[in-house]
């Protein structure tokens, strides 16, 4: 927290307050641009504030000089009093450095008044400021070195330099006095210098409350876009791999039917669309934002009573597929359902795209009954030879995107991902999700 006594130097926006508003404040208020002097004064061009503050203080300063001059006019001599005059004059001078170097100023004005008493003024405004911008200790150390001062002064002015009783009882009141009038002073200027506290501690946490809604607000957009990309990914890499098996079929098998091809571009065409729609629904379930009232109505998503139909397309695509399911459809939370629906539909993905011909086995099950069991693996098949039958395409590259996509849905529901290369050359992808997982019910796209 910066404060008007510890203020670091920064380099921060002068122009964060309109000029009118800075004229009405302290300077270090409303500036960044602030540096610390070594004895604990500031560094800063005067705001129109502190300039009028600063000329009425050193005004004030010449009257109580001019009135400590008629005063030692009657008890000096007229060396003494020319000292006495320059001391002051000297004191109400240096009240212009007070604001850089409060210490020097405070400690060089109450000696003044020893021999002064027109310093007192300036001994009482260094006092005030050293209060503001130095250490409270200190303050109340200078506060009693004035009134120590007043004593010494008064039994040198009205003594005549006879120790008496009278003399010291003068002495010992005029002390009393300033030690009270040091302590009024005192207290004004912790006052001033708690509210500036104030003020820049609330500035502080305005500064840091901006700053960490930032990165909130960075944070949530690249969830996301991170959200936006594995629904892109889950919803549409499926659908593009089917049309790119249809599609390399048509290339490689030259030699089909006009039957053939024409069947092969209805699976295609429908497939489009297919996809077409389950983007339309894609944005629909980004732009629904679960608030009342806000107009858009969240389309349903995929569940384990879906899989049948996507093993049948997946089948109808020229896959070889064994699906074993032992869950019952609808006994799950809508999120995890959704999440085995995804990990079986990027298995399949996968398989299409990178092990064409092979036989995937697809398996789903929930052996210890606090979790679910998602196996995902393709296998070459028995006698298979090097190239691939005929109406299969050839493998496709991919970005391994789905697997990170995958292993973030995972996590969500407080599972885990593994993959392993089997024995016979093959791939398995192994998804555990616990039935009752950390993100269970939330709408997770």
């Amino acid at each position: 927290m910066k404060t008007p006594g510890q203020v670091s130097e920064t380099g921060g926006d002068d122009t964060a307050l309109p000029r009118w508003q800075r004229w009405l404040l302290p300077a270090i208020l409303g500036t960044d641009s602030v540096q610390r002097e070594a004895d604990g004064g500031v560094r800063l061009p005067r705001s129109a504030r502190d300039w009028a503050v600063d000329v009425s203080l050193f005004l004030v300063a010449c009257v109580v000089a001019g009135s400590g001059a008629v005063t030692d006019r009657r008890f000096y001599a007229t060396a003494p009093l020319i000292l006495s005059i320059v001391l002051a004059a000297v004191a109400c001078l240096s009240l212009w450095l007070r604001r850089r170097h409060p210490v020097g100023v405070a400690l060089f004005t109450v000696g003044a008044t020893v021999l002064s008493t027109g310093a007192e003024g300036a001994a009482f405004v260094a006092l005030f400021t050293l209060t503001i911008y130095g250490r409270p200790r200190r303050a109340v150390q200078l506060a009693v070195l004035l009134a120590l001062a007043e004593l010494l002064h008064a039994w040198i002015t009205f003594s005549d330099g006879r120790l008496t009783v009278d003399a010291f009882l003068n002495s010992l009141a005029g002390a009393a006095g300033v030690l009270l009038a040091a302590a009024f002073v005192v207290v004004a200027g912790s006052f001033v210098r708690v509210r500036r506290e104030l003020v820049l501690s609330l500035r502080e946490q305005a500064r840091r409350l901006e700053s960490e809604q930032e990165l909130r607000v960075r944070d949530a957009q690249l969830a996301e876009r991170s959200r936006i990309a594995r629904e892109m990914h889950d919803v549409l890499s499926h659908r593009i791999s089917l049309l790119a098996l249809y599609a390399g079929a048509l290339e490689y098998n030259s030699q089909a039917s006009p039957e053939e091809i024409a069947r092969a571009a209805a699976v295609i065409r429908v497939n489009a669309r297919a996809a077409q729609e389950e983007l339309r629904e894609v944005i629909g379930v980004l732009r629904f934002s679960g608030e009342p009232g806000d107009g858009a109505v969240s389309p349903p998503q995929p569940t384990v009573a879906d899989l049948p139909r996507l093993i049948a397309e997946s089948h109808n695509a020229g896959m070889e597929l064994r699906f074993a399911n032992a869950l019952v459809p609808g006994s799950l939370a809508g999120s995890l359902e959704r999440t085995i629906y995804r990990v079986v539909q990027e298995g399949l993905t996968n398989a299409r795209k990178h092990a064409p011909g092979q036989l995937v086995d697809v398996r789903i099950d929930s052996p210890a009954g606090r979790e679910i069991e998602v196996r995902v693996a393709n296998r070459p098949a028995v006698g298979a030879e090097l190239e691939p039958p005929a109406g299969t395409a050839l493998a496709q590259p991919g970005s391994g995107t789905g697997l990170i996509g995958l292993a973030e849905r995972a996590r969500l529901c407080g599972g885990s991902l593994a993959t392993c290369v089997l024995s016979d050359g093959g791939f398995e992808l192994v998804v555990k999700l616990p039935i009752s997982g950390p993100e269970e019910g939330l709408n997770e796209g």
